[in-house]
């Protein structure tokens, strides 16, 4: 059996403590500026080589398995769309059962899953939370690049609203398609699953170390645990892949991408936009996807990111606003 001490990870203070191992490597084939490639490397890097992962089919499916070369050094596994937490579940109780019968030596291996925010966000939001209610350890990593990404940008639940992507063309007769909420899948996944060892949301950009570290947080606690990436996405957003790295900050803090962690019920805030906020404006111009929004339609928006972090009981995470008071 691991013991808690075999489990736990050094925290990464500064650059400088920056694995220099590379575990996904060249050999992939996403686009230019491509953030949840960096998402990738970030994980492997943190994680090490004792390290498994399985990756449901998205755009990163497709971009690291191409004419049968890849970019994975450690070992990986291809599942179907919405089976990343089951694909998660069986790969580690597999690995326990081993470790019993002993087949395997007695070792923490790290058992991570990513999905993309159609695979996890929406079809696969049943698995994952079966994953969550486990007593197993394992990490799913839900890269959101806010579309469906692999089948030419289609609109999913994790959408921003107001954007334009190929379900939700802007039109004379209709200027905004797009009109959902994006789904608080890490906010879900913290409030619906109190058992649940370790839930957070991150960014690559923002900075990496945060990234690596709340990974490693993930791995250390014994159980199962869930992060949310933001993944900038260039043929989507439609801006220079050079821009990646500002696009991912504005959105951090201009607050439309909360970042928190929530470990044992306590939720701990890793940029806080309950105190300084850049309006939403600047994130919103730098992409083409919001090129038709005019100024009314920035207002709204803005006036939906200020309710989230002003009147919301926990503030980008629960959407509630108190107890309604007795009649």
């Amino acid at each position: 059996m691991v013991t808690p001490e075999q489990n736990q990870y050094e925290p990464i203070k500064s650059v400088h403590q920056v694995p220099l191992e590379e575990f996904y490597s060249s050999g992939h084939r996403t686009c230019q500026g491509c953030e949840s490639a960096l998402t990738m490397r970030h994980l492997a890097k943190a994680a090490g080589p004792r390290t498994v992962v399985t990756g449901s089919t998205g755009c990163m499916y497709v971009a690291n398995t191409s004419y049968m070369t890849t970019p994975w050094i450690i070992p990986w596994m291809h599942t179907q769309l919405g089976a990343a937490g089951a694909s998660a579940l069986g790969m580690s109780a597999g690995l326990r059962a081993l470790m019993r019968k002993g087949r395997l030596a007695e070792e923490r291996i790290n058992v991570i899953a990513f999905c993309g925010d159609l695979g996890g966000g929406d079809m696969g939001l049943s698995g994952i939370s079966s994953a969550l209610q486990s007593n197993y350890n394992l990490l799913i990593i839900l890269y959101d690049n806010e579309s469906a990404a692999n089948t030419d940008i289609q609109a999913t639940g994790l959408t921003t609203y107001g954007a334009q992507t190929t379900f939700t063309p802007p039109g004379s007769a209709q200027r905004i398609m797009q009109r959902r909420w994006k789904k608080n899948v890490a906010g879900m996944m913290a409030v619906g699953h109190p058992t649940c060892r370790y839930v957070a949301t991150a960014c690559a950009t923002y900075p990496p170390m945060d990234l690596m570290n709340k990974v490693r947080k993930a791995l250390s606690v014994g159980g199962p645990a869930f992060i949310h990436t933001f993944c900038p996405c260039p043929k989507g957003w439609d801006y220079h892949p050079r821009y990646s790295h500002e696009i991912g900050e504005l959105g951090v803090r201009s607050g439309i991408f909360p970042l928190y962690e929530v470990v044992e019920g306590q939720v701990r805030y890793t940029y806080d936009a309950r105190k300084r906020r850049i309006p939403v404006r600047e994130y919103l111009t730098k992409q083409g996807r919001f090129a038709h929004l005019v100024d009314e339609d920035m207002d709204h928006i803005q006036q939906m990111v200020d309710e989230m972090w002003e009147k919301w009981e926990v503030p980008g995470v629960a959407p509630f606003k108190g107890p309604l008071s007795e009649a």
